[in-house]
């Protein structure tokens, strides 16, 4: 069904405004017309014509709220009238985005201008969990941020600003040696945490600031397997599993680890962890006895028990951490900080901003 009324009567003709119609109504000279001529005469045809016009009973009753002729004609063209700021609005959004995404990485001057002329302390924040995101805490993106810190020139030191609990043994791993490739100095701020694998990155640092509420150690290495099968059982789920070995669905928390199994995982988070020692003793020049037996019990210390147990070299802020970068870039009192970091896309700055 047409949502438009039918029209059945008659559709007036628009006279042509430089030949009207003589007195007899047929056209004629371009004659000025009298008040009651013929527009009036069509007037009164066009409502007879309509008024004797048959019409829908639903239509009757759509027509009495109908707009004129003239209103329904108009529509369109406000319409399109209305449509001109949505189109500017898409546009721009559209040139906003394209101007956000610039290059994967970023530098931007806290302290000074963007063009430097002196020494640089390039800050890399690490804040979050250490895995595979392509973040500045996964393997990849801290490369690319070590990277851009050791191609330029004017930037003497890194700190490391540091807010982690930890994450991916693998990931720590990898980030680890990355770090004791870098050739320039390199000083840790402890931000809340600093812990797991973080800690184990922080390790290669050759200073290690934390605040005196910092969260400092975790030296450990942990793999969870949940057991759902009391659950599953309860529920009234029945779990058919076809595998080509015995223990392939082991970690799938579909049933018990048989002993063969547990001492198998426990092999695994052993030597992961000896790397984990390993990898600790060599950044902090301790040996790896003293780290098993007195700094990898799991646990973290905070800031103040850390710094006692050489976990951390001192208690200080994040300046303080600059300051003791340049010193070991030899940069002194001049210099000047800068935070290198991934920029973010249009549309990730404009959803922000919302």
């Amino acid at each position: 069904m047409s949502n438009q009324t039918p029209n059945n009567g008659p559709v007036p003709i628009e006279p042509n405004p430089s030949v009207q119609p003589d007195a007899s109504g047929r056209p004629g000279c371009a004659a000025s017309q009298a008040p009651g001529g013929w527009q009036e005469q069509k007037a009164q045809a066009g409502a007879a014509a309509r008024a004797s016009a048959p019409v829908h009973p639903h239509a009757a009753a759509a027509m009495a709220g109908a707009p004129s002729a003239a209103a329904v004609a108009a529509k369109p063209l406000s319409s399109k009238k209305g449509n001109a700021p949505l189109l500017v609005t898409v546009l721009l959004l559209v040139l906003l985005i394209v101007a956000g995404v610039g290059s994967c990485v970023s530098g931007s001057a806290a302290n000074s201008s963007s063009i430097s002329l002196g020494d640089r302390v390039a800050v890399i924040t690490l804040d979050g969990t250490i895995q595979y995101d392509g973040s500045a805490c996964s393997p990849e993106g801290f490369k690319m941020l070590l990277d851009e810190a050791a191609n330029d020139p004017s930037i003497k030191a890194v700190v490391l600003r540091v807010n982690s609990g930890g994450g991916t043994a693998t990931a720590g791993e990898e980030m680890t040696e990355y770090l004791k490739d870098f050739e320039k100095p390199v000083v840790v701020s402890t931000a809340a945490i600093n812990a797991s694998a973080a800690y184990e990155i922080s390790s290669q640092a050759d200073y290690i600031f934390a605040a005196q509420s910092s969260e400092v150690g975790s030296i450990g290495t942990i793999i969870e397997l949940m057991d759902y099968s009391d659950l599953m059982g309860m529920l009234g789920i029945n779990i058919d599993t076809i595998s080509s070995a015995e223990s392939k669905d082991s970690s799938y928390g579909i049933r018990e680890l048989s002993d063969e199994e547990r001492e198998h995982y426990q092999q695994m988070v052993d030597e992961i962890n000896q790397m984990f020692i390993a990898n600790v003793a060599e950044g902090r020049g301790v040996s790896e006895r003293k780290v098993a037996n007195e700094w990898a019990n799991g646990l973290t210390w905070t800031g103040i028990t850390a710094q006692k147990m050489g976990l951390v070299d001192e208690i200080g802020t994040l300046e303080d951490a600059c300051d003791k970068a340049a010193e070991l870039a030899g940069c002194g009192d001049s210099y000047e900080t800068t935070e290198l970091y991934f920029a973010t896309s249009g549309i990730e700055n404009l959803l922000g901003s919302l």
